[in-house]
């Protein structure tokens, strides 16, 4: 189960988030980036049997949450979420492909290339939850 929270504005320092395009900009990259994944050979089986629309959804509501937007993701933990794709072999190579691919993809729906490699910097502190302990 996913639920969301949308906090007033007062409570949340939304400054990436916003300075990016919100809501809006954070769910054209997802999509961007998950047709960047399946067209990637490495990356496409670790989403064979997976629902694309709830993890689309879920992903962006995720980066919407870590870039300081006024949703809070109480999904799965990060570790949790990607415990099949470890079983299957994630690495950092894979975790490598996915900056790659979501920079990309933030490119192309228009971020500046400033903000994109802040963006990526941030998903980067996530790279040990989600290949190996639950901190990070």
């Amino acid at each position: 189960m996913c639920l969301v929270l949308l906090l007033p504005e007062a409570q949340v320092i939304d400054e990436l988030f916003d300075l990016i395009g919100g809501r809006q900009t954070v769910w054209a990259a997802t999509e961007a980036f998950y047709r960047r994944v399946f067209a990637d050979d490495t990356l496409r089986p670790f989403f064979k049997s997976t629902d694309m629309a709830q993890l689309h959804s879920r992903q962006s509501m995720f980066i919407s949450m870590l870039l300081g937007g006024r949703v809070v993701y109480t999904g799965k933990d990060i570790h949790a979420a990607h415990a099949r794709a470890r079983e299957q072999g994630l690495n950092d190579g894979h975790f490598d492909r996915f900056l790659i691919h979501f920079g990309e993809a933030l490119n192309e729906v228009g971020v500046e290339v400033d903000k994109v490699e802040k963006v990526t910097k941030l998903l980067e502190t996530r790279r040990n939850a989600v290949l190996n302990s639950r901190e990070g």
